[in-house]
């Protein structure tokens, strides 16, 4: 299998204008949830990267069809025929768990292999079985095999005991066809589940939000729409924080400001400035210099954990000590081991990590995670030489022709095959 790197030549700053691609966070449980029509849902805006073509291959494989026309994804679910996603899909990403609600929702079973994705720490689906069996589900774990039946779906009251994305995605997935009421209590706050919920209602769900209080009137039949996916909070954020490790002025076309406040706060705080005009975000880095007291990772509203990594990057770049605390994985500090390589200083105990900043210099290193990897790519382009990252394939999972981007604010990286 042919290996590709991408080879950075770094201490540019960056300038220029670049749109935000789609959300990734977003489309991936849009996606799951068009099995629960049976007509032909149409996405604008969707990403053109990796996960969402390994979600695609799933949808295909159990009976979906796929066709794109321009920049309009269409996705025909007339006959979804097989409930159970072979494990080398499964294994492809972390999202692939998304599609046992929405399957328990159209043929009342589903069968999976554990998902993949990065290996940021333990993310276990307990919850996610917990509220499918609240709901009337049989579920239950056969060799590693994940085997949910729930014909006739209840809806039902349940509490989060601990608050998750993914379940509260999959938990409307599975009520929103249910009979009767849900009522999820404790829910994720995330704007994913927003666009998730908005998305559904297109399609004739019957979904009431009320802060972390979601309840669902269930629906026999669904219907097609036309979507278009929002702008992605986490891409916008890397972009940001490649321009200001950089110390440049770059515009975001489309960016969602809204719900990017944890980060343009800090980024204030740095020195960073910003205005919004028609749209697009300008953001001003050359003054940008002080580093950050204390960072703590949340649910949204607080920063994201998304952009952790990245952010343990712009850190490095700015002198003086930077403290950053990570509560939601336990293993998100993998990429400072590689970010070391780079002249990093980078101290971790538990879940703090300290930095000292300071001058980065070009290095080879080893993307170990999707984030993890677009925080070496800002450590590249801020460093002084030349940096070749490797791993890649952890990156195009989530960022969507990134060299393309790189390269139109600026600054240097052609993606290539390794040696």
């Amino acid at each position: 299998m042919e290996q590709w790197v991408y080879e950075i030549d770094g201490n540019i700053p960056l300038t220029g204008e670049a749109k935000v691609q789609g959300s990734k966070n977003a489309v991936l449980p849009m996606l799951a949830a068009s099995i629960l029509q049976t007509g032909c849902v149409c996405f604008r805006n969707c990403p053109d990267i990796e996960d969402v073509r390994c979600m695609l291959q799933i949808l295909q494989y159990i009976g979906a069809r796929v066709r794109k026309e321009g920049e309009e994804l269409y996705i025909s679910c007339e006959q979804i025929e097989k409930h159970e996603i072979p494990a080398k899909l499964a294994g492809r990403m972390r999202s692939s768990v998304l599609l046992v609600g929405a399957l328990l929702g159209r043929m009342g079973e589903a069968a999976m292999r554990y998902p993949g994705g990065c290996v940021i720490g333990q993310r276990p689906i307990d919850l996610h079985m917990e509220a499918f069996r609240a709901l009337g589900s049989s579920i239950w774990d056969q060799e590693g095999l994940i085997i949910a039946k729930g014909c006739g779906l209840q809806g039902a009251a349940y509490t989060f005991p601990r608050v998750s994305v993914g379940a509260t995605e999959n938990a409307i997935l599975a009520a929103v066809c249910a009979r009767g009421e849900t009522c999820l209590h404790n829910c994720a706050r995330e704007p994913e589940i927003g666009h998730l919920c908005d998305f559904l209602r297109k399609m004739g769900a019957d979904i009431k939000e009320n802060g972390a209080k979601i309840c669902i009137c269930g629906k026999k039949k669904l219907h097609p729409c036309t979507f278009t996916v929002p702008a992605d909070r986490i891409a916008a954020g890397t972009w940001l924080i490649a321009g200001a490790a950089t110390r440049g002025e770059i515009a975001l076309s489309g960016a969602p400001v809204s719900e990017m406040q944890a980060l343009l706060e800090l980024y204030g705080k740095m020195g960073g400035q910003y205005e919004v005009k028609s749209g697009t975000l300008l953001l001003h880095s050359r003054k940008l210099s002080n580093p950050a007291a204390l960072v703590q990772t949340s649910g949204y509203p607080g920063f994201p954990t998304d952009l952790q990594s990245p952010f343990l990057a712009l850190c490095a770049t700015i002198n003086g000590k930077s403290c950053i605390r990570e509560t939601i994985f336990e293993d998100r500090f993998r990429a400072a081991a590689q970010l070391r390589r780079m002249g990093a200083d980078i101290r971790i105990h538990g879940r703090d990590a300290t930095v000292y900043g300071g001058i980065l210099t070009g290095a080879e290193v080893l993307a170990e995670d999707l984030r993890g990897g677009a925080a070496l790519v800002i450590a590249g382009l801020a460093a002084h030489g030349h940096t070749k990252v490797s791993g890649i394939g952890h990156l195009e999972r989530g960022y969507m022709e990134l060299c393309g981007t790189i390269e139109q604010l600026g600054g240097r990286c052609i993606r290539q095959k390794a040696n």
